[in-house]
């Protein structure tokens, strides 16, 4: 009885502490990047990205360097403040100075598609 009356709050105390150590994404903190996005549209229309899926270029996709097929993003427009969610299905930018590449519906609703970059945030919202 009495090796039990120990047992159980040290099983406790291990049990707290293990769940403490957990990683539990985006708790607490937000990913973000500032940088220039672009844009790439007809030209890729029907071609399959680097996820295997067909590039539309009217949806709201976008190629990163790093993130996760299947990520979503929102994408804010520093200079006129409009934000658009976008889901990751490709790779690149392939110009270094770049941070993502926008399908051309998501740089339409940006207010983009003139200037062809625009300097933008990226918040991670799920991976």
């Amino acid at each position: 009885m009495k090796i039990i009356k120990y047992v159980v709050p040290c099983m406790l105390i291990i049990c707290l502490f293990a769940a403490g150590c957990a990683h539990i994404p985006f708790l607490g903190r937000r990913e973000s990047q500032v940088g220039i996005a672009s844009y790439y549209g007809r030209e890729f229309h029907g071609k399959r990205t680097a996820s295997g899926e067909i590039y539309n270029m009217r949806k709201y996709t976008a190629a990163h360097r790093t993130l996760p097929f299947g990520s979503i993003v929102r994408v804010t427009n520093l200079s006129n403040g409009r934000s658009i969610k976008v889901r990751i299905n490709d790779r690149g930018p392939f110009v270094k100075s770049r941070i993502i590449d926008l399908s051309y519906g998501a740089a339409r609703k940006l207010g983009i598609i003139e200037s062809g970059i625009a300097k933008v945030r990226i918040d991670v919202l799920s991976r």
